[in-house]
């Protein structure tokens, strides 16, 4: 049977990341978390003095490092989740911090660094079997993909998503400031030069503004058997 490459895109604080893992978890596929690849590289610029004062990327040096930045994924430990490898060394905790979240859209809008992990991110799942999501997958990395989807919900419904994680990881901020980065987050996804966040035109929309998590896999599995039905 065909293992499939399913797309889940959408807007940051989305849900995508946990609908993709629950729904990769369910059939047994291999889940790739995109968006921790760019935050992997926007962590190394900072650690690396490579955003100027004007909290923009210095490009000249995030293209020569570049290189030098290898990507993994650790399997599921105890805690259910894969973890981020930035060049071996486990970053993910230091990637899903506000700090990060702050400068993580003008590093992924940098056209270089977009094509290097887009190159990653085909390598990773050219054999199927693979749920990835992130913002330009089905319209860039996977434009064939079997299955898109395209996941919204307000901005104030994600900010508040995005605010429990944090205060759930131990992570203290001002809710008004995360609602700030996520439509700040929204702006330069959706006008940023380089593959822009946008829904591709066979993608299947989702709002899950009102959804449980059991509702939205019970949907998710759904859409995924009759990708199956129509492509394995």
């Amino acid at each position: 049977m065909k293992k499939l490459i399913i797309a889940i895109d959408g807007y940051s604080s989305s849900g995508k990341s946990t609908m993709a893992r629950r729904l990769a978890a369910d059939i047994a596929y291999r889940y790739i978390d995109s968006g921790a690849m760019y935050r992997a590289v926007t962590l190394y610029a900072l650690e690396n003095g490579m955003i100027k004062a004007d909290g923009t990327p210095d490009i000249a040096a995030l293209k020569a490092a570049l290189p030098h930045i290898s990507i993994d994924f650790s399997p599921a430990g105890a805690d259910g989740r894969q973890h981020t490898l930035l060049n071996g060394r486990d970053v993910e905790h230091d990637i899903r911090s506000l700090r990060v979240s702050e400068h993580v859209s003008p590093v992924a809008a940098v056209p270089e660094v977009r094509h290097a992990l887009v190159a990653m991110q085909q390598a990773l799942g050219r054999e199927g079997g693979i749920v990835m999501d992130g913002r330009d997958i089905g319209t860039t990395v996977f434009p064939d993909a079997d299955l898109k989807i395209f996941v919204n919900a307000s901005a104030r419904t994600r900010a508040e998503r995005r605010y429990a994680e944090m205060q759930a990881a131990g992570t203290h901020v001002d809710f008004e400031e995360v609602l700030a980065n996520v439509t700040q987050r929204d702006h330069i996804d959706e006008t940023r030069a380089e593959s822009p966040l946008r829904r591709a035109e066979d993608a299947i929309d989702l709002d899950n503004s009102r959804m449980t998590l059991e509702e939205q896999d019970a949907w998710l599995r759904a859409r995924f058997n009759e990708a199956l039905k129509k492509h394995g």
